[in-house]
């Protein structure tokens, strides 16, 4: 991996489809094809989804700025300039023990992080981290991002989600959040310019802070674990990542090493990548990539214990029942 530069540097009107992971752009557009379930996502904002999370957080988070926590901004104000990405993103620090963060918000979008992650990692695997923030927010993940958090973790907030398929909705948008991580995880490698910082802080996500952890030992660990090949085995880990927002740290460093080791990054260093409004068109192979999400779509669905076809009825009845009210 290439070692690290401690210059600044902008990759200039990079686009997010310069490195995006050909999953996260396939589960995207799969996601888009779902019956009614962008109009609904964005008729929950419209009930003030987002506005009441946000005056929870303004009531119980510190705001960090020039004047508080000044290093801590400047490293998030540094990311959005990396990727070339300008305006006025706010940055938040939530008191929780959970090691965590979010990009959250579809109208002004926000960076979230909580104080465990804060004091777990040192600044520059902190910085890593508001990096993989902000590449959600440059690959314009967060409103699906938002919704599936709110969903998730807190419940209708009093509004009117009788007549929605819920866990169909949630597991949609848990499989595609799988396949959207990686992206960031590739925003946050060429933030850094060296992969290896933010190996370290998914090593740490696994085990803690805990003295004498060897990154080298974690990546080629990722790597033995993606090379094995019982077919039970790898069976077994997706029952287990069926209800998780985000792949395990060991296989986010096994796809990010891979994809450094494919060339595509060195060539983005360099210089040489797609900038907005150069975007390529869908190839053959990307088409077949969203054929499959749109078909582990519709097989969720049915494991929820609903059709396609009813899942299609109770969104399009939940929306004129809103339009109604």
């Amino acid at each position: 991996m290439t070692g690290s530069v401690a210059s600044p540097y902008r990759l200039t009107g990079i686009s997010p489809k310069a490195y995006e992971h050909p999953a996260d752009r396939a589960a995207t557009a799969a996601l888009r094809k779902v019956p009614y379930l962008e109009t609904v996502i964005r008729k929950l904002f419209d009930l003030g989804l987002e506005r009441a999370y946000r005056q929870r957080l303004l009531g119980n988070g510190i705001e960090i700025s020039p004047h508080q926590l000044p290093q801590l901004w400047s490293a998030h104000r540094a990311c959005f300039d990396t990727l070339d990405i300008s305006g006025d993103y706010p940055l938040y620090l939530l008191q929780t023990p959970e090691v965590n963060a979010m990009a959250f918000g579809a109208h002004q979008p926000m960076i979230i992080l909580q104080s465990g992650l804060v004091t777990l990692l040192e600044p520059d695997e902190l910085k890593a981290v508001i990096a993989h923030e902000v590449g959600h927010i440059h690959s314009q993940h967060v409103l699906y991002t938002t919704v599936m958090m709110l969903l998730l973790s807190l419940g209708s907030m009093g509004l009117p989600l009788a007549g929605l398929p819920l866990t169909a909705i949630r597991l949609a948008l848990l499989e595609w959040s799988r396949a959207a991580e990686l992206s960031c995880d590739r925003a946050a490698a060429l933030v850094m310019r060296d992969p290896r910082v933010y190996c370290c802080a998914l090593m740490k996500l696994a085990g803690g802070g805990v003295p004498g952890l060897n990154v080298d030992a974690f990546i080629q660990q990722a790597m033995s674990y993606d090379s094995w090949d019982d077919s039970l085995d790898r069976g077994l880990r997706f029952f287990d990542e069926i209800t998780t927002t985000h792949p395990n740290a060991v296989q986010r460093v096994s796809e990010l090493t891979r994809w450094i080791q494919s060339g595509e990054y060195d060539r983005i260093i360099r210089g040489d990548y797609v900038r907005r409004g150069q975007e390529p068109g869908a190839s053959a192979e990307f088409e077949r990539a969203v054929d499959h999400y749109s078909d582990r779509f519709s097989s969720l669905i049915q494991e929820t214990g609903i059709g396609v076809k009813q899942f299609t009825r109770s969104m399009a009845d939940w929306l004129r029942g809103q339009t109604a009210s």
